[in-house]
């Protein structure tokens, strides 16, 4: 997997969406690819940020599809 892949299945990774092959394989990718482990990293911690403060457990579709286009350009 590359970095394009990887970035492109980053939020369904994170939401628990994908089978276990493409897990496996994200997961392989983001423990050689520094780059693409600090984008999950941040997207984790941002979601944890949003938890705390509203209590829900995903960010608002407005949110998600902005955060999506900002992790676009990294």
């Amino acid at each position: 997997m590359n970095c394009t892949e990887a970035v492109e299945k980053l939020w369904q990774y994170l939401d628990r969406e994908l089978d276990s092959d493409t897990v496996a394989e994200i997961e392989r990718h983001l423990q050689e690819c520094r780059d693409c482990f600090s984008k999950a990293e941040f997207e984790r911690h941002l979601r944890l940020i949003l938890r705390r403060s509203c209590g829900c457990e995903q960010a608002p579709p407005e949110l998600r599809a902005r955060l999506h286009r900002l992790l676009g350009m990294f």
